[in-house]
């Protein structure tokens, strides 16, 4: 009896040590950005292949009005709209009378940076990478000015106008979208 509970909290432990094993194989692979339904927006680049129609395949960026300018059919608004909703949205465009039962893929190359201020060496724009952390983010921007208050962030995310404060306590793995903008405020004496 003793043994089947050691073998059973043997058990549960692996099952734990492995899921948290593949959350952060998760976050190095990048897909922690697909996951939270990443929106396009300005800034992001775009790999979009039309099959069998090398003139209508290639890099394109969308534009601050959140549109790809498209050959043949012009600007295509994808602000907002995940990978699959642009690629569909696309596909349907072309099907409207320019290609006939057009196959798209569309990929994010480059995604738009993030932005990084207040009690930090180095503030600025950077650029964006997967799975990438607050922590990684400040230490991007050169670590903590002497002033910082290092047990909270504070984050404006893509789109919102309403910044968050996070606590790094409760939350040691805040994780930075493209555009996002975090804030480094100042620790009180």
């Amino acid at each position: 009896m003793r043994h089947t509970r050691i073998v059973l909290l043997f058990l549960a432990f692996f099952a734990l040590h492995a899921a948290s094993i593949a959350a952060a194989q998760q976050m190095v692979t990048g897909e922690a950005v697909s996951d939270v339904g990443y929106a396009l927006g300005p800034g992001d680049k775009v790999r979009i292949i039309v099959f069998n129609e090398p003139s209508l395949s290639g890099e394109f960026g969308i534009s601050d009005a959140g549109k790809i300018a498209f050959p043949l059919v012009g600007g295509i608004a994808v602000y907002g709209k995940s990978v699959g909703e642009a690629q569909e949205l696309i596909r349907a465009t072309l099907a409207d009378g320019y290609v006939n039962l057009p196959q798209v893929s569309l990929e994010v190359i480059k995604y738009r940076p993030y932005y990084i201020y207040g009690e930090v060496v180095r503030s600025g724009e950077y650029p964006f990478a997967s799975g990438l952390t607050a922590q990684q983010a400040i230490a991007t921007a050169g670590g903590y000015s002497y002033r910082a208050a290092r047990r909270h962030v504070f984050i404006r995310r893509g789109g919102e106008t309403v910044e968050t404060r996070l606590d790094f306590k409760t939350n040691p793995t805040i994780l930075i979208l493209p555009g996002d903008t975090l804030r480094v405020g100042e620790r009180r004496f």
